[in-house]
This record gives C-alpha cells, sequence and structure tokens, in this order.
C-alpha cells in the first residue's frame, strides 16, 4: 500500500503554521525553511516534511521528528537503514507526499500552465510527442507525460542523468534499465496533474491534510 497525503498551502495561515510546525524538527533543517524569502517556499518546503511526518505515525505508529533525512549522490532523500521509503513533490499551492514501506516510490505534481511547449520537444520520445502536439488539450496532455516521467526518475533514484526521452510511458508503465516501472494517476485537483511510479504494483489511499 502507498499512503498519500496532500495539503494546500495558505499565506493566511502561514506565521501560525510555522509558529507552531517548525519547533518539531532538527534545528539544521529549521534554519534551512528560515533561510527562504518567500512564504511559499518556506510553507512548500515544511509542509512536505510535516506530511510525511504525520503520515508515518499516522500509518506506522512511529514518531519520525527527530530522524534526519540523508541524500544519495543523486539528490534522493531517503532514511538511513530503514524500509520505509517516501517521496514529495509541490507545484502552485499544492505538497504533495506518498509513503510506503518496502517498495522504492517516485511522486511528481504539475499544475497545469500556459508554456512554451515546443521548448521541451526533445525531452520526449516521438510517439510521446505526436500524442501531446496532435491533442485538443495540448498543455494538459504535456503536464500528464511530464509528471509521468518525473515521477519514474525519481522513483528510479537516478534523477535527470536519466535522460527523459530515453523512455517511453506507454499503458500506464515504461522500462528503464530492463526493470519496469508502474504509473497510477492520482485525482487531486482539476487543475493539477499528477502521478506516483513503483515497480511494484501498489494499491493507494489518499488523505487531504
Amino acid at each position: 500500500m502507498t499512503h498519500i497525503y496532500y495539503a494546500y498551502i495558505s499565506e493566511e495561515y502561514h506565521e501560525n503554521f510555522l509558529k507552531n510546525e517548525l519547533v518539531k524538527f532538527p534545528t539544521v533543517f529549521q534554519e534551512k525553511i528560515k533561510e527562504y524569502r518567500k512564504w511559499q517556499d518556506a510553507q512548500l518546503s515544511l509542509s512536505g516534511r510535516v506530511l510525511l511526518l504525520q503520515g508515518i505515525q499516522e500509518v506506522y505508529n512511529l514518531d519520525y521528528s527527530k530522524k534526519e533525512i540523508s541524500y544519495t549522490k543523486f539528490n534522493k532523500p531517503y532514511f538511513h537503514s530503514d524500509s520505509i521509503h517516501f517521496n514529495i513533490s509541490h507545484s502552485g499551492d499544492i505538497v504533495i507526499c506518498a509513503i510506503a514501506k518496502e517498495n522504492e516510490v517516485g511522486i511528481d505534481i504539475e499544475k497545469i500552465s500556459n508554456i512554451e511547449i515546443v521548448d521541451f520537444e526533445k525531452q520526449f520520445t516521438t510517439n510521446e510527442w505526436a500524442k501531446i502536439i496532435n491533442s485538443n488539450a495540448r498543455e494538459e496532455t504535456f503536464f500528464e507525460f511530464w509528471a509521468q516521467k518525473e515521477a519514474v526518475i525519481k522513483a528510479h533514484g537516478y534523477g535527470l542523468t536519466i535522460p527523459l526521452q530515453s523512455f517511453e510511458i506507454l499503458d500506464d508503465k515504461t522500462i528503464i534499465n530492463e526493470e519496469i516501472y508502474h504509473l497510477k494517476e492520482l485525482k487531486i485537483d482539476e487543475e493539477y496533474k499528477c502521478f506516483i511510479s513503483t515497480k511494484q504494483f501498489s494499491n493507494t489511499s489518499i488523505i487531504k491534510k
């Protein structure tokens, strides 16, 4: 089972949110949050960690508030010597966190917006790009593919060292280095596209905070 937690950020409650939640974390993380100049960046980063801790507490009945997060050489976050896997993403006003045990997981959320999609043609395979440019809703289709690719490389763990055009999304899955990665769309908000990716197909539970 993959557990999904998400929340919307709000400027109205920002100061109280920081006051109530920031003290729960190690000093190093607190200082990192305080360095952000924009309230949105600070709240998105802190919210991701809050969702992660709340999820672990609710699902596994464990207190991880003082546990440090480590990073691989590809900058993927993880808990050292631990079977709990997680991934966090944010876009626009939404932050979302995926938590799983014994199953690497990647998640990506993207707010659908007007962009020059032609600038990103080389990031897609020929078949994917054809589907995008022939779509009646190009931006929506673009972000659908983009979120899937981001989720996959986050699950894989090597980040953008894996070229996005080097693998093709087809029928809710793809293959990297002979390993199959499954994809599932999460219906979070009609203005966003969101997908999770795992090597082992997993059911999901979605909780809004």
